[in-house]
């Protein structure tokens, strides 16, 4: 079975900054991904065509099962508002987190986190950038209970706040929240952390240990797979880990073969 995460940067080529679903595409199947986590993923934003990102990747996999969980209406950076309890943005642009997956899915949960209280100092590259204070977003959590040749196996989607200390909080509720689904369990996404703060925060093991970010030279781990110690010895062995230099994003994908 081979777990994926990927930051996808809504599709966008950092070479000449645009979305085009066909490189996205093969982008997404060179992975060959069983499960994969999609994070920065919009929906019907016209930056990325109006497509549904999720959709596109279930589609490049072969997938029987995927599930977009919108964080916010609107387009971050910009104008957005977070979603309510009976409010899923259908019929607006949208941007969140996607969960794909081969396998059969027997419950789907999404878990809201709040968002930092405060702003926070963020380094943006590029021309007119530079140290700007950044208003936080809503986050989500998407999980899925799997029906897999290993037996029922949860895994979960997220894309963990930028805010230094909020993270680690949000990490804190994420495992949580995942406590109350089957094990073994499994966190995939963009947690803003790195591999030494994921493990001490969470108690949980990584499952593959590679610098992720940014894409081109990474230095730094901010994309994890990770797993829960409880249920652990149900899960196959971990077999390869690979960062494949994608022509989209600025994130490297993390791909965990099992068994």
């Amino acid at each position: 079975m081979r777990l994926a995460t990927f930051n996808l940067l809504h599709g966008r080529s950092l070479t000449d900054g645009l979305v085009d679903p066909a490189r996205l595409t093969t982008a997404v199947a060179a992975l060959d991904a069983d499960v994969l986590a999609l994070q920065e993923v919009d929906r019907d934003q016209s930056r990325s065509g109006n497509l549904d990102l999720t959709a596109v990747a279930a589609q490049a996999l072969h997938a029987t099962e995927h599930r977009f969980a919108a964080a916010v209406v609107g387009t971050p950076g910009e104008t957005f508002r977070p979603l309510t309890h009976d409010d899923d943005g259908h019929g607006e642009p949208c941007y969140g987190i996607g969960l794909v997956t081969r396998h059969r899915v027997t419950a789907w949960r999404v878990t809201r986190l709040r968002p930092a209280p405060l702003r926070s100092p963020v380094y943006v590259p590029g021309p007119g950038g530079g140290l700007v204070l950044l208003r936080d977003e809503p986050r989500v959590v998407l999980a899925a209970v799997l029906d897999t040749p290993h037996g029922p196996v949860t895994v979960a989607a997220t894309h963990l706040s930028f805010v230094p200390g909020w993270n680690a909080h949000q990490l804190r509720q994420v495992v949580r929240a995942l406590r109350l689904l089957p094990a073994p369990r499994i966190l995939l996404g963009d947690l803003n952390l790195p591999a030494w703060a994921t493990r001490a925060i969470s108690g949980w093991r990584l499952l593959g240990r590679r610098p992720t970010y940014p894409a081109g030279q990474p230095r730094v781990q901010l994309d994890h797979i990770i797993a829960d110690r409880h249920g652990f010895d149900r899960l196959p062995p971990v077999t390869a880990v690979q960062t494949p230099l994608s022509t989209i994003s600025d994130h490297r994908p993390l791909l965990v073969d099992l068994g």
